[in-house]
């Protein structure tokens, strides 16, 4: 009994050592807000992706190509240019489809400096749904942390990953209610 036992705790601790090599796992968040708006409405402001400029921390969205927002391709580039007292901090995206019959776009970071925002392969969706008649933004996204290796430092964790992309969303979420309001 006591050799199946120890066979046992030495078959649990190689798994548990199995488990921490194999790196980090992929992190997911969802926050939403329901607005005193139409969904028409708030996606007039939000469903442009040529246009992040509600978002607090964007001082200035760029695309290529260029174009009407009617018109901006699936797979165009922005590029997010930051808030900040010094350097031009940005978030290149690109857009990997838009459905505006269902108000959602999904996009992907495909370069951003881990000081910046601190995670790895993100992608995102951004969706505006009815919920009665007034705008549910739902902001969703999955994402690695910036560190890919075991052990990662503090500000490049899971921890740091998860509060830095939930305060961007808080961030852009609290403007869309002071905008809007919130629904009662």
């Amino acid at each position: 009994m006591q050799k199946i036992l120890g066979l046992a705790v030495a078959a649990t601790l190689a798994l548990t050592l199995t488990a921490q090599a194999h790196g980090p796992s992929r992190l997911k968040t969802e926050q939403s807000v329901v607005l005193n708006a139409t969904p028409d409405e708030v996606w007039q402001t939000i469903g442009k992706f040529d246009d992040f400029d509600w978002h607090p921390a964007v001082a200035s969205t760029e695309i290529t190509p260029a174009g009407a927002p009617a018109d901006i391709p699936e797979e165009s580039t922005r590029i997010l240019h930051l808030k900040a007292e010094s350097g031009d901090p940005t978030i290149t995206e690109k857009l990997m489809s838009i459905d505006p019959d269902k108000r959602q776009y999904k996009y992907m970071i495909t370069d951003v400096a881990v000081e910046i925002l601190p995670v790895t392969n993100y992608s995102s969706t951004l969706q505006v749904k009815d919920k009665d008649g007034k705008a549910e933004v739902v902001w969703k996204a999955g994402f690695y942390r910036g560190y890919p290796n075991n052990d990662p430092p503090a500000n490049l964790n899971d921890d740091a990953a998860m509060a830095a992309v939930n305060g961007v969303y808080q961030a852009g979420l609290d403007a869309l209610a002071e905008r809007f309001g919130k629904a009662e």
